[in-house]
């Protein structure tokens, strides 16, 4: 059976990206109560008090079983993870294709202007600035929500790849192999010689076995 402390480290390999904010919340709640505290008045005990109801009970070494799990190296190599990379680039082309082709229209338009200031009454010279200016904007605006929008469906992916399917593979290898502890690679420094540490291949593995594709909602705008 799995450890029931494992339960309170698998977290460590979920929403990784988050992990440095979520220390750096708890360190600034730490630091607030450790202020409040020494604000507050009223009787003490001894450090030797205070700690006489911790139990002297600790974690047995023999029967720790640590693995690490590179999460980046999932990323890179698991193909619905590559699949869904690709889908995003393919968005993320056309939307550089599409701001290639306005911005040379764009271009050719302030080309026009220039040349039509001596022709051109000032009010209707203004108009047309006034209307070049409001079609900057206007594609400025667009092509930032709509990139916006594709790292939107892109992440909403992620997570969908994560808690439906990598969540529970890593939670079935954890109670396979019996493991106590999972540390997430990038944050570990073990040495290369240890047998059966690394149990990222098996999680790629089998993410590859259960998915090999998922489709990105198509975003805004496409």
């Amino acid at each position: 059976m799995v450890n029931k402390n494992s339960n309170a480290t698998t977290p460590a390999t979920k929403k990784y990206a988050k992990t440095g904010i979520i220390i750096a919340i708890v360190i600034a709640i730490a630091a607030v109560g450790i202020f409040a505290l020494s604000r507050i008045g009223g009787k003490t005990v001894s450090v030797e008090k205070a700690l006489s109801e911790v139990s002297t009970d600790a974690v047995n070494g023999a029967d720790l079983r640590i693995a690490v799990v590179r999460m980046d190296a999932i990323q890179s190599e698991a193909n619905a993870l590559k699949d869904l990379r690709k889908q995003k680039e393919n968005y993320e082309s056309k939307l550089r294709n599409e701001l290639t082709s306005k911005q040379k229209a764009l271009e050719k338009e302030k080309a026009e202007i220039e040349k039509s200031q001596d022709v051109l009454s000032r009010e209707a010279l203004q108009r047309r600035v006034m209307d070049y200016q409001t079609k900057v904007t206007k594609l400025q605006r667009d092509l930032t929500e709509r990139a916006q929008s594709v790292e939107a469906s892109y992440q909403k992916a992620l997570a969908t790849i994560q808690e439906k399917h990598l969540d529970p593979l890593i939670e079935g290898i954890i109670a396979k192999k019996n493991l106590s502890l999972v540390v997430d690679g990038r944050f570990a420094r073990a040495a290369s010689n240890i047998p059966n540490l690394d149990i990222t291949n098996d999680v790629v593995s089998a993410l590859n076995k259960k998915l090999s594709t998922i489709k990105m909602e198509k975003p805004k705008g496409f």
